[in-house]
């Protein structure tokens, strides 16, 4: 039977029994704090059990998608090394809310295993509650054994302890016993060897759980004590994937069609066959579970994120890729191409799937992408420290090294680890993580030692215009202190591959390996005094050795295809803007790139348009580094080469040419424009007087941004009902708002007016001053024009307006005549000052008009009655 007939018979049956069958809900949890997501079958239905709703009808039924991978229930670790467990899984059940109970349930039960389904009896085992004499004191469940002793042979009842067979939804609530069906699916000879009885729960791959029914009878009550509920209700979950392991006759539940078309799919991309090696077998099964988790999580509406259930998601497909990337070999994104095959085998019954494939497809090669370039050097940098370990247990320092320099996920270290029976310093972790929180926090104060010298005279080469690795030496180190960083030591090599901070590129990053594989890591490199600066956290052991230097090869490559853009673009704005655009400063990351340069006005559309063209056309058209090192200044110039003012050059200088780009530079460059992909501004603005600032992005992080552009304009289609011109149906509410923003100043004007009338008795002569103090319900902009208003009929007015928008919002105002301030010296900015302290506030202004804001509306009040004081 397939595994589609399976869930059909299974529905079908429960329907034919007066059931509701509703769809699965959600697997990604909105009204649940207590759950991250659905984890069990019952979950969408705890409103029903705890008294909070009233469901459609008292008997329902339904497959529900669930998962496992955090908090109580955390099967991810299990998943791919035995046949039975999984991240996702469906859970058949069906529920009777203060309807039938035990009889029922355990009838019902029995009949659709062995006469609908057709499952031997012999190869069935049934538990129930044996009872407890703990506070609890419960009593066996005679009642569930009496009716089980209809069905089943008596030797195959087994009596169970508190934590298989008492199921309770929480620390309080209700609860019940419950009786599990297993099966023992082993061959005739294992049977004839270990009887099965012995087997059950003990995580025998072959003598499972198939089905577990509860009776919820209890209330657990918050002082632990228990008490009968006033209804009954039954709650059971079948897995599903285990039900169609027995119903097709095979060993695993990665042998029945629920998984094999992944399987194959797998297999076809990786060219690995299933069933031939164990690790690879381990690898596939995770992918195959994997990846049908993130895709219903994404169908769901839960994108992998750095937080929450996002980042449980990203963790899940981080697992998949790293398998994938270890014992496959595969290095490129490959697990998205399994969506399609998913969708087709499950989008009938769960139709979320198809509507939702390109972006489930999108999400996941892109996520694929990102962690495959952390995987690439994060591994092989593991798996040295691991080769180089004398002992069992990694330090938590290295790991955080490899974790905050690389990114590499602490949770992958310890899987990794675990594999190769190895652990992890998880508390010397914590500290050292807990040690980088502290100093993110702290003030960046910096003591630095003397160098000391183990080479005199030794000449510092930079050799990283051609390599990336060289053999080098130390020839002098000293050791900074400060409150962010903690302990750092600055090396400096006789040669080096790695490039120091400069021209607005960042420094490269990487790592130092002895001759004894011990590796350290460069965090930053940086010229001072005309020195290369190698930054790490810790000295190596044997500082006179010989050490391998490496470059960390992806943050260069990223970064030289933002530097050449730089060139490429500086061109296209000469060439778009004129030439009187010059170069006034850049920054050159791994991710992204600044310019900044000399013009008078924003650029248009247009312009921003035609200058992403032509970088583009200068990419596409596979242009080559054309390179001169060491020429003179003249002979630069005279080949066409821009300086920038500013720069210090030397006696000689390098010159960097891509087609009729030619500028003079430092730094490190791709060997062709094609290698930049493509190039695109990401925001354009001013920084100062006739300065503007181009922000912009090339290769992978243009992708990413494609991605979430599209992203967006599907998410603004959607607020905006799905239009098919989403510019025009923005304009349209654009102009409706700006016709209704007129509306309400007319109103307010003409409310201020109306009220400015109404004040115009209540105003009082004070030593001749025309004085007015009083709350007005109006906004700072309709007090202002009141203020103005009034003071253009009173020669010596000096008026004074609260108002207080909100609880905890209050505003004071003061007008007085130009005329009156001069002569008297009132100063309008005073008043508000020193009034706002009674609002819990401030302000200011000139010293015929200020204003004051604060947080307590309750001072108005004494606000008003103190402003006469300034008359008198």
């Amino acid at each position: 039977m397939k595994s589609q007939d399976i869930r059909a018979t299974f529905l079908n049956f429960f329907k034919e029994k007066s059931h509701l069958i509703v769809p699965s809900a959600p697997m990604v949890t909105k009204d649940d704090p207590t759950l991250m997501f659905v984890n069990s079958g019952m979950a969408p239905f705890k409103e029903y059990f705890l008294g909070n709703g009233v469901p459609k009808k008292n008997r329902i039924s339904d497959s529900q998608k669930c998962l496992r991978v955090s908090g109580k229930h955390n099967d991810l670790e299990e998943v791919g090394y035995d046949t039975y467990h999984h991240t996702l899984f469906e859970m058949l059940g069906n529920w009777s809310f203060g309807d039938y109970f035990k009889k029922e349930a355990i009838a019902w039960a029995w009949e659709l295993l062995t006469e609908v389904y057709k499952i031997d009896k012999d190869i069935l085992y049934v538990t129930v509650f044996e009872g407890s004499d703990d506070a609890d004191n419960l009593k066996m469940d005679t009642e569930a054994f009496d009716i089980w002793k209809q069905f089943i042979a008596e030797d195959r009842i087994l009596k169970g302890n508190k934590k298989d067979n008492f199921w309770e939804m929480g620390e309080q609530g209700p609860c019940g016993p419950c009786s599990e069906i297993h099966v023992d699916i082993r061959s005739a000879e294992e049977k004839a060897k270990v009887d099965g009885r012995t087997l059950i729960n003990e995580d025998h791959p072959q003598v499972v759980e198939i089905w577990n029914l509860v009776f919820m009878q209890y209330n657990r009550k918050a002082n632990g004590t228990l008490e009968d509920l006033p209804n009954k209700h039954i709650d059971t979950g079948m897995g599903f994937e285990r039900l169609c392991m027995v119903m097709q006759g095979v060993k695993s539940n990665y042998d029945t069609d629920v998984f094999t078309p992944i399987i194959r799919e797998i297999e076809t991309i990786t060219n690995v066959k299933y069933g031939e090696d164990l690790k690879q077998d381990i690898a596939i099964r995770v992918i195959s579970d994997h990846v049908r988790a993130v895709a219903f999580s994404i169908a769901d509406g839960q994108l992998p994120s750095n937080t929450g259930a996002g980042y449980v998601i990203r963790r899940i497909l981080r697992r998949a890729v790293r398998y994938g990337f270890t014992f496959l070999n595969k290095k490129e994104p490959f697990i998205y191409r399994l969506v399609d095959v998913l969708s087709k085998k499950m989008g009938v019954a769960f139709p979320e799937l198809k509507a939702q494939k390109q972006l489930i497809e999108n999400v996941i090669k892109e996520e694929e992408t990102s962690f495959l370039r952390t995987l690439d050097q994060g591994l092989l940098l593991l798996d040295r420290i691991i080769e180089n370990s004398s002992s069992k247990e990694i330090s938590g320092d290295k790991a955080f090294e490899l974790y905050d320099t690389y990114g590499f996920p602490i949770d992958l270290t310890s899987l990794i680890l675990s594999e190769k029976g190895l652990k992890l310093d998880e508390k010397g972790f914590e500290a050292e993580l807990q040690k980088q929180k502290s100093r993110s926090r702290a003030a960046s104060e910096m003591s630095t030692d003397d160098w000391t010298v183990l080479v005199d005279d030794s000449v510092e080469e930079f050799i990283g215009y051609d390599a990336l690795e060289a053999n080098v030496k130390i020839t002098r180190y000293r050791k900074v202190t400060s409150k962010k960083d903690g302990e750092m030591y600055q090396l400096v090599f006789n040669l080096t591959p790695f490039y120091p901070e400069g021209g607005g590129q960042v420094g490269d990053k990487g790592y130092l390996e002895d001759i004894h594989g011990d590796v350290i890591y460069i965090l930053d490199t940086k010229k001072e005094n005309s020195v290369i600066i190698h930054f790490t956290k810790n000295l190596p052991k044997n500082i006179n050795e010989t050490f391998k230097a490496v470059v960390d090869k992806k943050q260069r490559y990223r970064t030289e295809c933002n530097h050449t853009a730089t060139h490429l673009l500086h061109q296209a704005l000469r060439e778009v803007l004129g030439t009187h655009v010059e170069q006034k400063g850049s920054a050159v990351h791994s991710k992204s790139l600044r310019f900044d340069f000399s013009h008078f006005s924003k650029l248009t559309v247009e312009e921003l348009h035609e200058v992403e063209n032509f970088v583009n056309r200068r990419i596409a058209g596979k242009l080559p580094l054309e390179e001169s090192r060491n020429i003179t200044m003249e002979q630069a110039i005279e080949d066409g080469a821009m300086a920038l003012f500013g720069e210090k050059y030397g006696d000689t200088v390098r010159a960097i040419k891509f087609g009729k780009s030619i500028e003079l530079c430092g730094g490190t460059h791709v060997k062709n424009t094609s290698d930049i992909w493509h190039f695109k501004i990401k925001s354009e603005g001013a920084v100062a007087s006739g300065i503007r600032r181009i922000e912009a992005i090339t290769n992978e992080a243009v992708k990413d941004f494609y991605f979430e552009s599209n992203k967006a304009l599907l998410e603004i289609k959607e607020l905006l009902n799905n239009t098919k011109e989403p510019v025009k149906a923005v304009q349209k509410i654009q102009d409706e708002n700006a016709s209704l923003q007129r509306q309400i100043e007319q109103l307010l004007k003409d409310k201020a007016k109306n009220l400015s009338g109404e004040l115009k008795n209540q105003i009082q002569e004070i030593n001749g001053v025309q004085f007015l103090a009083t709350k007005v319900d109006l906004d700072q902009n309709g007090i202002k024009n009141l203020a103005f208003s009034l003071g253009k009929e009173h020669q010596n007015a000096f008026l004074f307006f609260a108002s207080s928008a909100a609880k905890d919002k209050a505003m004071l105002t003061c007008y007085i005549s130009k005329e009156l301030a001069n002569e008297r010296g009132y100063d309008a900015g005073k008043v508000v000052r020193e009034l706002g302290k009674l609002i819990h506030g401030g302000g200011g202004g000139q010293n015929f008009f200020a204003t004051a804001g604060g947080k307590n509306p309750g001072g108005i009040p004494k606000a008003l009655d103190k402003a006469k004081d300034y008359l008198i």
